[in-house]
């Protein structure tokens, strides 16, 4: 039985506390909740995780998403596990997203952790910037939900070879064919694949990452805006405005405004 969460996140998160937590050496098992927070793990051990009624196995690379005041249940297989973890609150209040509460991240594992990393080490520096490393985790997180993150095998590599071309090129003109191209596969086919994984079409899945990358830059620097419309390919100011706001429920500035920037 999949098990999710719901999550807001038309505003950034306020990162309350990020490191590496270490348990297991108190014992196999321990209880305990947030009251105000929510929690994210990404682990690199084995064990059990119990809360809301559901059992979840650990992994190596799994991912968890448990909502403020809930009782949870740890249960390790080695005296001493570790993983990355980050306490937060979400001030937002529109569309809901649904994520399991425990997946594997797949081949984003790596990637995810180096955000989480970031997360951390911004956390007592600069609140904004771990703000905005943990946005975009959560965000991610929302596309984890495909073949290759239930555990089905690793992504095709036609997939893994469209997705590798369209971030090298989301400053500049990207269309289905050219992806298609790039991949060897057929446009029928990549559409396939897409829809397979990611739950999206080939156009949706570029205008997504086009606004994870425009909401980064929007968050973390100081960039105008016509020049982080242009570095996410998408020259005219009014279409960047109206995608912006489809995508990321506000615009370009009120997004900017909201992460204190």
């Amino acid at each position: 039985m999949r098990h999710d969460v719901e999550l807001a996140l038309d505003l950034p998160p306020h990162v309350a506390n990020a490191g590496v937590g270490v348990h297991g050496a108190a014992g196999p098992h321990e209880v305990f909740r947030l009251p105000r927070l929510w929690q994210l793990h990404l682990y690199t051990y084995s064990g059990t995780l119990e809360f809301g009624g559901v059992t979840h196995p650990i992994r190596p690379g799994h991912m968890s998403l448990v909502p403020p005041d809930t009782e949870v249940h740890f249960h390790y297989d080695a005296p001493r596990s570790e993983h990355l973890y980050a306490h937060f609150r979400l001030p937002g209040t529109g569309e809901r997203r649904r994520v399991p509460a425990m997946q594997d991240a797949g081949d984003d594992a790596a990637v995810l952790s180096g955000l989480l990393r970031q997360t951390v080490a911004a956390s007592a520096q600069s609140p904004v910037r771990a703000s905005a490393e943990l946005w975009t985790v959560l965000w991610r997180m929302t596309t984890l939900t495909g073949p290759a993150a239930d555990s089905a095998g690793p992504r095709h590599p036609a997939l893994q070879a469209a997705m590798a071309h369209i971030e090298e090129h989301l400053a500049g003109p990207l269309n289905v064919p050219d992806v298609a191209r790039a991949a060897g596969v057929s446009h029928t086919h990549l559409t396939r694949l897409f829809r397979e994984d990611t739950g999206q079409t080939v156009v949706g899945y570029i205008r997504h990452r086009r606004m994870e990358r425009a909401r980064h830059l929007l968050i973390a620097s100081t960039l105008a805006i016509p020049a982080i419309a242009a570095a996410v390919g998408i020259g005219d100011l009014q279409a960047f405005n109206k995608t912006c706001r489809r995508e990321l429920g506000a615009s370009p500035r009120a997004v900017r405004r909201a992460a204190g920037g």
